[in-house]
């Protein structure tokens, strides 16, 4: 039972190119089929208005392993939007996930027996934005979910190096003691 992977968090944040607004925001869980993150993933297979959520795959008739379902943090109100989160998201968060096995964060020998449920951020005006960077967005989500990946394999941050920098970071968008954001 040691070896089971019951229930892995993670997330990371990879910014934008200059001006283009694609910083990619994964949180993700993986664990057992068996076990919690399985029944979530199961239960996230039904579509809600605005929350379209697919299958990580690399092309079609090619679902990534560990099976990864990617499910939108922003409410999808277009066409647009929604052939960049099956477009470049897509590709670069079923890439992510076979290179994490590729380079053993994943165990193979557990590629048929974990899942991996992923909310992603696109921002809005992506869709909308007629020079947005394309290869910039999948670069983002790449590096942003492999990282996540990465993090939730490992338990990273550690409790201890949390614990470590309780006083000395902030979050980005809110700073208790002077209210601001740094954004």
């Amino acid at each position: 039972m040691s070896d089971s992977i019951w229930f892995r968090t993670g997330e990371a944040t990879v910014f934008a190119s200059d001006g283009q607004g694609t910083d990619a925001m994964p949180e993700i869980l993986i664990g057992s089929v068996k076990g919690p993150v399985g029944h979530a993933f199961a239960n996230l297979m039904g579509q809600t208005a605005g929350h379209t959520r697919m299958f990580a795959i690399r092309a079609c008739n090619q679902q990534v392993r560990p099976a990864t379902i990617m499910v939108p943090k922003v409410t999808i109100k277009s066409a647009a939007y929604v052939n960049l989160l099956g477009g470049p998201v897509q590709s670069a968060v079923a890439d992510a996930v076979l290179d994490s096995v590729i380079a053993g964060i994943i165990p193979k020998d557990k590629a048929n027996d974990l899942c991996i449920v992923a909310m992603l951020w696109i921002a809005p005006e992506c869709a909308t934005n007629p020079d947005l960077d394309r290869k910039d967005l999948y670069r983002t989500n790449y590096e942003a979910m492999k990282l996540a990946i990465s993090r939730a394999m490992s338990n990273s941050p550690s409790i201890d190096e949390l614990i470590a920098n309780r006083n000395s970071i902030v979050h980005e968008m809110y700073d208790p003691e002077t209210g601001e954001s740094q954004w």
